[in-house]
């Protein structure tokens, strides 16, 4: 059985696995992140019965040479990533970043199969979008494309916008643990869900950013479905019926009445999923 080598390539981790073209998952293994990213490389082996490789990285990939921008795995410049692993893995290697991986994961297996026009957004200590047009990827000039934490949505500016961008300020985990005065996110949701009304102001306040930016993602982009993801979305039970009112009661009225807002079905496997995608359209074959 043919299958392609799935890399998720993570700050703290690496997840490597086998994938077929039915998306069945095997060999799957998790190695902790080296003291420097060469390091990390030489933890990538090749493996018998390979037909090529996708790997997802938390950044930005530039398609045309080759090279990603990665600062939580080795620094600010950009990195000769594919010549490195086809040199290693002695296959075809396909690399998008992990928003990319994402959608097409949703889109191959997920609650978004069969449609063509789709957004993810990843929502976790950052926030990333995924955006698939026509069926494919869309990526930009520079590999930017869905770097959406960058948004504006509303208010004046603040310093902390420089490194982070407005919506992810406002509207990713640690925005959530500010406005509780707690230390992680995951404490106000289990706050929020013992009843504890700061938290609850926190969760609908940081529900609200989040509407913000998919109204206006969902008015530029006209999407069949946006799909919601990430880290902070497990506290999807508290978050999503707010989020999904609000997004299309500001957006523009007509994809209002079209779009999906939806939870992603995927579980921690995604990320894997959507690499392996990655892997078998770079082999040419689609399913």
């Amino acid at each position: 059985m043919s299958r392609v080598l799935a890399v998720d390539l993570g700050g703290t981790k690496t997840s490597i696995a086998a994938v077929d073209n039915a998306g069945r998952i095997s060999d799957k293994q998790k190695i902790p992140a080296a003291s420097n990213f060469g390091g990390s490389i030489e933890q990538i082996v090749p493996r018998p019965g390979i037909a090529a490789a996708g790997v997802i990285v938390p950044g930005i990939y530039d398609p045309q040479a080759g090279t990603a921008w990665a600062p939580n795995l080795w620094g600010r410049d950009f990195y000769p990533l594919r010549d490195v692993l086809e040199q290693r893995l002695g296959v075809p290697v396909a690399i998008g970043s992990d928003r990319t991986g994402s959608v097409l994961a949703e889109q191959w297996l997920g609650i978004a199969r069969g449609f063509e026009h789709v957004l993810f957004v990843a929502v976790g200590t950052g926030i990333g979008v995924g955006i698939l047009f026509e069926g494919r990827p869309l990526e930009g000039a520079h590999g930017i494309a869905g770097a959406a934490g960058w948004m504006p949505v509303g208010g004046p500016w603040k310093p902390e916008y420089t490194e982070r961008g407005c919506w992810e300020s406002e509207a990713a985990g640690p925005a959530l643990a500010r406005r509780a005065g707690m230390a992680t996110a995951k404490e106000v949701v289990a706050a929020a869900r013992a009843g504890d009304a700061k938290a609850l102001t926190a969760v609908r306040e940081t529900a609200d950013y989040l509407a913000m930016g998919i109204a206006a993602l969902i008015a530029v982009l006209d999407p069949e479905m946006v799909v919601l993801g990430g880290g902070l979305m497990q506290a999807g039970d508290l978050m999503l019926e707010r989020i999904r009112r609000l997004a299309l009661s500001w957006t523009q009225p007509v994809a209002a009445r079209k779009v999906r807002v939806e939870a992603t079905t995927l579980g921690e496997d995604a990320g894997l999923l959507g690499a392996g995608r990655l892997g078998w359209l770079r082999t040419g074959k689609k399913e």
